[in-house]
């Protein structure tokens, strides 16, 4: 079985076509699920404007700006790892309504806070709802959508994270004359409380209601979207795939995140986790986060610097979508290695732009270039990665790792970029970012199967060959 609805019941059989209201059915359904994405995108965001106020409304050091910045991660972290767990036990669609609450929550302590403290609370418990949407998204996501359309439909969640952070830079441009970052924070209430709202309207998981015995309500939900041949083979599919798990599964093997080290799910959990580290290592938030106070190292104002970041957000958003219509053409592995490959040389280029000044014009250039070799693969097609590599039972536990790997790292390089660049310099602590770069081009190329229509098995017996350099034999399994 796939990560999404199957399609056929063996391993040779082609891939039936999707019923076209189907296919609207479920993008309907993927919007709904990636509100929580353009939450991620909103709150990861808007503090990049919004700290240009704070730290000269509450009088904040290099240190605390940046814990400003990263104490959201830390929230992050939290909120992936125990994500999963929560969604395999109450549910996807439950577990993102209870994430939509704790969006409003965080985002209304932010936006009354008296103080630093107050703040860091605040940000703390919005990083919570972005790394559990972060954890549930893909998965949910994946979970509802036929391996036809799949990788557009989990690119969804990458468009939602691209344009919550233009929209966030957008009112940061809005509410920058007044100076008034407490409306910044307040305005993503609005998406929050659409998403708690908007939860009653979409379907619960097949594969977790199936899971759970719901296999009636499952079929029902597939028959929605695909023909009852199809939702017959899918439910079947899936049962014989649970029992044959529970028959290999070693009798001291538990649940939760232990299951992830299995020799089954060892292959996949090291790739997610690795490309996890170099989306975050690779240097993107630093600019993501920091772009007005990157803009404004070259002589810019706060207004200005802001307006900046807003055309980096038209671009990030422009190639997603141009991703959104390649990944199911052109696949995952060709996008990756391009993506790194133009992150590698435009990130060394900024890095030169800061030892040899060029202007802003010049800088605001490279890092628009770097923003497109983002988009187009890295940014996306990790996270649509996340959901297919996974075998199905183990997927939210995974998934979880994933994205806790990435808030750990994010984490990592925003609370240390501010500090790393006052000690060795900006234009090198670019170089840095480049030559991890360098070294995720060597991983994907060496270790990432592609995954573009394809089964469950076909994907894992790839991805095996590539980790152990020999073949593991999978018994076959449905689309």
């Amino acid at each position: 079985m796939t990560t999404g609805i199957a399609t056929t019941s063996t391993s040779s059989s082609p891939l039936a076509e999707v019923p076209v209201e189907g296919q609207r059915k479920v993008r309907r359904w993927g919007i709904i699920i990636t509100l929580g994405s353009f939450l991620f995108g909103y709150d990861t965001g808007v503090v990049s404007g919004a700290l240009l106020f704070i730290r000269r409304d509450f009088g904040l050091n290099a240190l605390e700006q940046g814990s400003v910045v990263s104490v959201l991660l830390l929230g992050a972290i939290v909120g992936a790892l125990a994500t999963g767990r929560v969604a395999d036990r109450i549910g996807r669609r439950k577990t993102l309504f209870g994430l939509a609450v704790v969006f409003v929550i965080g985002i209304a302590v932010a936006a009354l806070a008296t103080g630093y403290g107050m703040l860091l609370v605040g940000r703390i418990v919005m990083g919570l709802g972005v790394g559990g949407v972060s954890a549930i998204v893909p998965t949910y996501l994946s979970e509802i959508s036929p391996p036809q359309i799949r990788g557009r439909v989990l690119t969804l969640n990458q468009l939602l994270i691209t344009v919550g952070l233009l929209v966030s830079y957008l009112v940061d441009l809005a509410f920058s004359g007044a100076q008034n970052w407490r409306a910044m924070f307040a305005v993503g209430a609005i998406p929050a409380i659409a998403l708690a709202l908007c939860c009653a309207r979409l379907p619960e998981s097949p594969a977790w209601l199936i899971t759970n015995g719901r296999t009636a309500r499952a079929k029902a939900m597939i028959e929605s979207v695909v023909d009852a041949p199809t939702a017959d083979a899918y439910v079947e599919g899936f049962q014989r795939q649970e029992a044959q798990r529970r028959r290999e599964r070693a009798p001291e093997e538990k649940q939760g995140l232990r299951v992830l080290l299995a020799p089954r799910v060892r292959a996949a959990l090291v790739v997610g986790l690795t490309l996890a580290a170099i989306q975050q290592f690779g240097g993107i938030n630093t600019i993501m986060y920091y772009a007005p106070t990157i803009m404004g190292e070259t002589g810019l104002s706060a207004s200005n610097s802001i307006v900046y970041s807003v055309f980096i957000g038209v671009i990030n958003l422009a190639m997603t979508v141009v991703s959104l219509r390649l990944i199911d053409r052109v696949g995952r592995r060709p996008l990756l290695l391009a993506s790194l490959a133009g992150m590698l040389v435009t990130v060394a280029l900024l890095g030169l732009s800061f030892v040899v000044p060029l202007g802003p014009v010049v800088t605001l250039v490279f890092m628009l270039l770097y923003i497109m070799s983002f988009a187009i693969g890295m940014g996306p097609v990790f996270w649509v990665l996340l959901g297919e590599i996974f075998p199905p039972r183990e997927r939210a536990e995974g998934v979880g790792a994933g994205s806790m790997v990435n808030w750990l790292s994010n984490f990592v390089v925003s609370l240390a970029f501010l500090p790393v660049v006052t000690a060795i310099g900006q234009g090198q602590t670019f170089w840095v970012f480049a030559v991890i770069c360098a070294v995720g081009l060597w991983f994907v190329a060496r270790y990432v199967p592609e995954t573009r229509n394809r089964r469950f098995d076909q994907v894992n017996a790839d991805l095996q060959t590539r980790w152990t350099g020999r073949a593991r034999g999978t018994a076959p399994q449905p689309a």
